[in-house]
């Protein structure tokens, strides 16, 4: 989930910056993607941030395809009947989810519009970033990035890495502000091409070994 960020503690036991009043988080997960390009994702005002922490919210964060609708109206704002036929699911359903996600606060209808008798209704987030409070446990470290995996397409990664450094905790604050201007980057670029690209980062302390500082005394 591009959108979502979870709260971490750093060795210290500070609170790691995980979220910027300027973050713009957008994705498409799921999304049947057009030539058009979008230069200005979203089209309607948002929150920067929305904190999600009460058992509605995070059961409404829970289902799969709640989050894709999520990814998908940070591109634009969009009726029930665009998002049914992006996620190819019937309307009934989306509008459930709709609902549900409403009455957790996390979306609204941004805009109306009439259509000869009927007037239809654009949603959007209430916020452009979801702020989850976590525990910071392994078995919910292992949810968020087992949902992410599974959005990916299977071999179709074009770039992967993993590294290990011993880093002070000033400069794993560092890494961490500059992850969040890279991702930043990353969703506000301008929407074009057919393939809705996922970006998936992480900083975290492990149970690595370490040889630690060398001695004074040694060359």
């Amino acid at each position: 989930m591009s959108d979502v960020r979870k709260k971490s503690h750093n060795a210290s036991g500070e609170r790691q910056r995980d979220e910027a009043e300027d973050v713009v988080e957008r994705g498409g997960a799921g999304a049947q993607a057009t030539e058009n390009v979008v230069t200005n994702p979203p089209d309607y005002e948002l929150a920067a941030t929305v904190r999600a922490d009460t058992p509605a919210q995070l059961k409404a964060l829970g289902d799969p395809l709640r989050t894709s609708i999520l990814h998908l109206v940070l591109e634009r704002a969009a009726t029930t009947t665009e998002l049914a036929a992006a996620l190819v699911r019937p309307k009934g359903t989306i509008d459930h989810h709709l609902k549900v996600l409403e009455a957790a606060g996390l979306m609204r209808v941004v805009r109306t519009r009439k259509v000869r008798a009927m007037t239809e209704r654009y949603w959007g987030r209430t916020g452009r970033t979801i702020v989850i409070a976590s525990a910071g446990d392994g078995d919910d470290k292992a949810a968020f990035f087992a949902d992410a995996r599974d959005r990916f397409r299977s071999g179709a990664h074009d770039y992967i890495t993993l590294r290990y450094a011993r880093l002070a905790p000033d400069r794993v604050a560092e890494f961490a502000h500059r992850l969040d201007q890279l991702a930043t980057e990353f969703v506000a670029t301008p929407r074009g091409g057919t393939v809705v690209h996922g970006l998936l980062l992480a900083l975290a302390a492990t149970d690595e070994p370490a040889l630690g500082d060398p001695r004074a005394d040694d060359d």
